[in-house]
């Protein structure tokens, strides 16, 4: 690993990744590499997780396409240097900013969406100009394995490289010096990232988690609410970041609720039959989720066959801030329905959790949306919508506070994966005397009025 980080320091070196049309080569190259090799990438998240093409495609693929052909279509424009305003006590001179690659980049990507999570922060560091050592989760074999093929066949590994394994690998990555480190995964490994990151100074953007909750309030669409909950709450078995964790209703609405979500679950149907559903990654995390299952609380689902890793889309009511599950992110296809009093007692129950990466608000009051979004800090969410917020790649997507630090999609993981350094740049003709000896009333005068000050 050592020797691997030399290579790709000292390649980086050379300047050549700099290059915006090598850059764009790479990207084409990449785009191309990913699509020819689809059947191997459907093939491989099938036997991991069973999911099915048109998940793996609408969820993942499809996000890492269009990564790549937007960064295609705009890092010339990303990569320019941007004039700047020069303030008067710099009279005469010009100022602008160079975007510039950071260096050697480590990208550590999740096992929930394995293509996603990897390709897409290794995309943006490419179009910043760096090289990239790929570290795939180890949870899923192969989508790992498949994600090296690929990727090492047809790299140099001094470009673009991927690393299996698992801790030991990792750690052992993490003892080495890199110029930026990408990870997205579960918060106490998220400080583990971070300290090691520390003891080298290295920037890092961590993307982690949290219990994201939907607040619904009396008065909203309901039915509109309960399909789009369910959707998303269900969408890969439940195993998504940004998932609705925990559901908190106003109680005069609950019981319509209830009845509109165990209607949309019944139509919806899941299971790894119908391509709609998937597996739990691993048999520790079934265990771990049905032990989050309190039997007296079930209203649906609760079925387990861990022999098969999967778990019933399930639904609890009666749920208190005290149950177990409400005591960690649940990441798993179980939906928890909570009640709240009044406006102000849902939205302190959210502030004693930290700061959640997602938060949904279903309303059609627009004081109410209004408070909400002032009084409660997240990562992003939506309002009247789920989930679909991570599409718009012309906003910037990360937590805040434990669910993450720093953002990307789009620009931003340009900017992510970028130093942008301040040049000014001035004349020889013309000099003003003002910060040269001696000193003086007067001087001191001038330089308070070009600095603004009265």
């Amino acid at each position: 690993m050592k020797d691997l980080i030399n290579k790709q320091r000292e390649y980086f070196n050379t300047n050549a990744t700099k290059s915006v049309a090598f850059r764009k080569e790479q990207l084409k190259k990449l785009q191309t590499i990913l699509k020819q090799n689809e059947a191997l990438l459907l093939d491989a998240i099938f036997q991991d997780f069973k999911k099915s093409e048109f998940d793996t495609y609408s969820s993942e693929l499809v996000f890492v396409y269009h990564d790549i052909s937007e960064a295609i279509k705009k890092v010339g424009k990303w990569s320019k240097i941007k004039r700047a305003r020069t303030n008067l006590l710099n009279f005469p001179a010009k100022t602008f900013v160079i975007p510039e690659p950071l260096g050697v980049t480590l990208v550590i990507g999740a096992w929930n969406y394995p293509y996603l999570l990897s390709l897409a922060p290794a995309v943006a560091a490419i179009a910043a100009g760096n090289t990239v050592i790929l570290k795939p989760s180890e949870l899923p074999p192969n989508t790992s394995r498949a994600l090296a093929k690929i990727i090492n066949e047809n790299f140099d590994s001094e470009y673009f490289h991927v690393i299996e394994g698992g801790v030991a690998e990792t750690t052992a990555l993490l003892a080495e010096k890199f110029d930026k480190i990408f990870f997205t995964g579960s918060v106490p490994v998220g400080k583990i990232i971070y300290q090691a990151a520390a003891k080298h100074l290295t920037p890092v953007t961590l993307e982690l988690g949290g219990k994201s909750p939907a607040i619904i309030t009396a008065g909203c669409n309901l039915k509109m609410a309960a399909k789009r909950i369910v959707w998303a709450k269900f969408l890969n078995a439940g195993q998504t970041c940004i998932s609705p964790d925990y559901i908190l209703i106003d109680p005069k609405i609950k019981s319509e609720f209830i009845a509109l979500v165990k209607s949309e679950i019944e139509q919806a149907d899941y299971s790894t039959e119908n391509d709609n559903y998937v597996q739990i990654i691993n048999n520790q995390n079934v265990q771990r989720l049905a032990q989050l299952i309190d039997s007296e609380k079930v209203i649906m689902g609760g079925e387990i066959n861990v022999a098969e890793r999967l778990i019933s889309p399930t639904v609890l009511d009666n749920v208190t801030f005290e149950d177990p599950i409400m005591q960690e992110e649940i990441f798993g296809p179980i939906m928890p329905i909570l009640t709240y009093n009044n406006l102000d007692e849902a939205i302190a129950k959210v502030k004693s959790y930290p700061k959640p990466l997602s938060l949904y608000v279903f309303t059609k009051n627009k004081n109410d949306r209004a408070k909400i979004l002032r009084e409660l800090s997240f990562g992003g969410g939506g309002v009247n919508e789920t989930i679909m917020q991570i599409t718009n790649h012309h906003v910037p997507f990360g937590g805040v506070g434990e669910s993450g630090i720093g953002a990307y999609h789009g620009e931003s993981g340009f900017k992510s994966f970028s130093h942008y350094k301040s040049i000014l740049d001035k004349p020889t003709w013309f000099e003003l005397n003002l910060k040269y000896s001696p000193l003086s009333a007067k001087k001191l005068k001038w330089v308070k009025f070009m600095t603004g000050r009265k």
